[in-house]
């Protein structure tokens, strides 16, 4: 079961995104500030993050910078959930996020499927090039060992 770290101040928007996932079979960590954000990653390191840009103690930018940077989770997936206008994505996907979603388009309260597809999408593009890495080094020639006679 894929393990998403919901990174959310807003108590309501944390619920209902907490729930939503959980109901398609997702494990939730959630956090609501981007100190914790960071403890959570490193404690446990998820297979997906929704990350937030407007939060208390770090912003978005600065969790999202620091995940970039930590080797554990510099390959885990980024989604910028955010109500900040779009013309912030350009910055937000050249520091690493892997996507952004404008908050106010998902009406997650009326209905949450394009969360989940988003997710399912994202989720299963890494499996399928972390398979295609395992399988390129399981297929690549391993040259015998020179033995002294």
């Amino acid at each position: 079961m894929p393990t998403i770290l919901l990174v959310e101040d807003s108590r309501f928007s944390r619920v209902m995104n907490e729930r939503t996932l959980a109901r398609a079979g997702y494990r939730v960590m959630t956090a609501c500030d981007g100190e914790e954000a960071l403890r959570l990653a490193s404690e446990s390191v998820p297979d997906l993050i929704l990350l937030d840009m407007l939060l208390p103690k770090l912003s978005g930018p600065e969790v999202l910078r620091s995940l970039r940077t930590t080797p554990q989770t510099s390959r885990v997936p980024i989604v910028v959930l955010s109500s900040l206008p779009q013309t912030n994505e350009p910055q937000l996907k050249k520091d690493g996020a892997t996507a952004y979603l404008d908050k106010s388009t998902l009406g997650l309260h009326e209905h949450s499927e394009s969360l989940i597809q988003i997710v399912k999408r994202i989720l299963d593009e890494q499996s399928e090039r972390e398979g295609e890495a395992e399988f390129s080094m399981l297929s690549s020639p391993i040259l015998p060992q020179k033995t002294e006679l």
